[in-house]
């Protein structure tokens, strides 16, 4: 949900003052890539195919994934996925499991406690493991991975990028926080030094090939040996 809205006429000039404000060119190149996808969501059958090529990406990571018309009480209930949500709530999840070490595979939420769409949000704190601040740092880099990934499968990672609010403190913060994240990302194997997201401990992208931006996962498989978080 966007803290802050922004009429649709200020857009364009907020996009460049955040641009603006990144120094580093890795941080640049991102964001490059993230700016030129759509800001409004997928709808109808362009949505389902998101929602397609996510769930292929999940499978590829090894991600099972709950039968259509199961009643999932989690996003993620340390076994599979629920799969009857979007595109983007997908690929977050695919990044909370690329980025966890596999003591965190295994738990309710990946031991983060409850999500937004979690629905036994008792059982999803009970089953957490990190501080707060673990929480959030690991949010953080779930969120931007999953928007690159929206970006290299041409999906609208702008809308992402809003809602999840990296333009929040625009004014102090939001560009040296998107730099610090996408900074670590790149630490831990998971974007190459153009800001080009990998794909490290997928199996294979031949079922999304087709819908990846010119240059992504070409190398796939030099990509591996993640760097995992705690």
């Amino acid at each position: 949900m966007i803290l802050t809205a922004i009429p649709p006429e200020a857009l364009a000039g907020i996009l460049d003052r955040f641009a603006r404000d990144l120094k580093e060119p890795l941080a640049r190149e991102g964001f490059a890539r993230i700016r030129a996808t759509a800001a409004e969501r997928a709808v109808g059958e362009d949505a389902e195919r998101d929602r397609q090529a996510a769930l292929a990406l999940a499978r590829s990571f090894g991600m099972k994934v709950h039968r259509k018309g199961a009643r999932c009480r989690f996003n993620w209930d340390g076994r599979a996925l629920n799969s009857e949500v979007e595109a983007y709530v997908i690929l977050h999840e695919v990044a909370h499991f690329a980025l966890a070490p596999p003591s965190r595979r295994g738990l309710v939420e990946f031991g983060l406690g409850p999500g937004p769409d979690t629905r036994e949000r008792e059982a999803a704190q009970e089953a957490a493991v990190l501080s707060f601040l673990e929480r959030e740092e690991d949010e953080a880099s779930s969120s931007l991975l999953g928007i690159l990934w929206e970006a290299a499968l041409r999906q609208p990672a702008l809308a992402s990028f809003l809602d999840q609010n990296w333009l929040e403190g625009i004014d102090r913060i939001a560009a040296s926080h998107f730099t610090s994240v996408l900074r670590d990302l790149r630490k831990r194997g998971m974007l190459d030094g153009e800001g080009r997201p990998l794909f490290p401990g997928a199996a294979s992208l031949l079922p999304i090939k087709a819908l990846l931006s010119p240059g992504i996962g070409g190398d796939n498989d030099s990509a591996r040996g993640v760097k995992e978080s705690p």
